[in-house]
């Protein structure tokens, strides 16, 4: 099927909005966010008694994630903006999850009851999307609702991907598009904002003062939002992932997702996609434990799990070169908490040293290419099998949230130094046996 083909109708459910914080409802029609009420995030919602598909219509469709339409929140099918987003592969990953139980084996040397770290580890590859990370998602839904609403400028700050997604689904469009990033941001970003023909707005420091640069220029000239959380609409496309991934399990779900979390808006997705469906009597199982992953220099999600807080505190001086998770202040932390909570999931804190060696180590040995930041996650669920956080038997998911070509010099560089280390162990090639 031609993943941009369009169908007749979306046959949506969606019913209004809802606010996460204060539980304010609005209209569909005459709200775009946050909440009126409170300012808080407004949650899209859907009448599931009107939810009149069976699994097999879902699993017979293909093409892009707008297979599952009547749970997404566009209304009009001709308003759909789409490059074939989503539907992107579940890749196990066998030699590097023996590498994990031959680590284990080693240490049950000492522990003479310690089991295998974990049962199959797979990698939710969403750098596979069409500008090679998950935020696609977010930007396809959002951009779709802007477009039926009429909107013809849009705007949003970014540490670097959602920018050049919203850009390019921008350009689709035909809309205008004002992307704010600081100059840290990659230079393969910075460059196809602009090759998408948007308009690019550099700011010194950190991403908060790209976000306070668009708060003042958007105010200025009335553009339409689409960041996250502001815009109720990414954080819907994100749920995708979780119906994805449900459906790859047979309806059901695997034991753990381990997620590099910055706003965490994909975590919320997944947790969002396990309730709707639970609610549809589609999954039966318990939802999958959620983990939390973060770079040590960037933390607050994880500092607040470990302190049993229901909501963060700012993280001073972000650093960590993992920078779609550098987020010291993520809004959406008590929801972010919640899902952990409810799931029976933990928080990771990894170096971004780590990072960098879990990239390398599943390129050489399973082939997958990773970005820094999503090998936050992929560090963290290293960390938690060597803790023996997983059982033996039990599927853990991480979600590769970006393609390594988003950072290709850093993690070429690393390899390179490996090589010239003569560290036989993680170069590519190396033993995993």
């Amino acid at each position: 099927m031609d993943p941009t083909s369009t169908f007749d109708a979306t046959d949506s459910c969606l019913s209004h909005l809802e606010c996460y914080a204060c539980g304010e409802v609005s209209d569909v029609d005459g709200t775009t966010g946050p909440c009126p009420a409170c300012g808080g995030i407004l949650d899209p919602q859907y009448d599931l008694d009107a939810f009149d598909v069976s699994p097999e219509t879902w699993a017979r469709r293909g093409g892009s994630m707008w297979k599952y339409r009547e749970l997404l929140p566009v209304q009009e099918a001709s308003a759909v903006v789409s490059m074939g987003e989503g539907v992107t592969p579940l890749i196990e990953c066998p030699r590097l999850a023996a590498t994990l139980n031959r680590d284990s084996d080693r240490d049950s040397e000492r522990d003479s009851d310690r089991d295998a770290a974990l049962g199959r580890l797979f990698l939710k590859d969403e750098g596979q999307n069409p500008t090679n990370t998950f935020k696609d998602r977010g930007l396809s839904a959002a951009i779709s609702c802007a477009n039926e609403r009429g909107v013809t400028e849009v705007a949003l700050p970014s540490a670097g991907n959602a920018g050049q997604s919203a850009s390019a689904y921008a350009a689709r469009a035909g809309m205008d598009c004002h992307v704010f990033l600081n100059h840290q941001a990659g230079d393969v970003k910075k460059d196809l904002v602009e090759a998408h023909g948007a308009h690019l707005h550099l700011s010194e420091g950190k991403i908060d003062r790209a976000g306070a640069a668009f708060a003042e220029a958007r105010e200025a000239n009335g553009w339409d939002t689409v960041a996250t959380f502001q815009t109720p609409y990414r954080h819907d496309g994100k749920k995708t992932m979780g119906f994805e991934l449900y459906e790859a399990f047979g309806w059901s779900t695997p034991d753990h997702v381990v997620y590099p979390t910055g706003g965490g808006v994909g975590l919320i997705g997944i947790w969002k996609a396990y309730q709707q469906l639970h609610r549809a009597g589609w999954i039966d199982d318990d939802p999958p434990a959620l983990h939390v992953a973060q770079s040590t220099g960037t933390a607050p999600v994880v500092e607040a799990i470990e302190a049993g807080a229901t909501e963060h505190t700012p993280w001073e001086d972000p650093e960590t070169v993992a920078r779609g998770v550098e987020i010291p202040d993520p809004g959406a932390s008590p929801w972010i908490l919640e899902a952990v909570a409810e799931t029976d999931g933990t928080g990771v804190a990894v170096d971004d040293g780590e990072a960098i060696d879990a990239a390398l180590s599943v390129a050489s040995r399973d082939g997958v290419e990773m970005c820094v930041t999503a090998a936050v996650a992929l560090a963290g669920a290293m960390r938690l099998a060597r803790e023996g956080a997983f059982g033996p038997e039990e599927d853990v998911v991480v979600v590769n949230t970006g393609a390594g070509c988003k950072t290709a010099g850093r993690l070429g560089a690393a390899a390179r130094e490996r090589l010239a280390q003569g560290s036989s162990d993680e170069r590519p090639g190396g033993s995993a046996q």
